[in-house]
């Protein structure tokens, strides 16, 4: 499906290099945006959002909806594991 010409491209994950130091986790929620995260995230009960502590998650940038919102948890590539948080590779982390 071709998007009309006004219409802009759907944004890719923000840039790395606009996290804050220490935020190493960045996901899209349903509606388009985007959110940076201190701690792992995790899907909302209801759908559609990812969820983390209010002090853990910082808006990052918006988008387009994303009905896919649930692959789009990144994890920033030179963050190493969080002692205690799981050691889960990011999907754009080759295996």
């Amino acid at each position: 499906m071709n998007a009309p010409p006004d219409t802009p491209p759907a944004p890719h994950a923000p840039d790395w290099s606009l996290a804050p130091d220490g935020w190493n986790w960045s996901a899209q929620d349903a509606d388009g945006r985007w959110y940076w995260y201190r701690t792992e995230p995790i899907p909302g009960i209801g759908g559609g959002v990812w969820r983390s502590n209010s002090r853990n998650q910082q808006y990052a940038a918006d988008g387009r909806p994303n009905p896919d919102w649930f692959d789009s948890l990144r994890r920033r590539p030179e963050a190493a594991p969080t002692p205690g948080q799981p050691s889960r590779p990011s999907p754009d982390t080759p295996a």
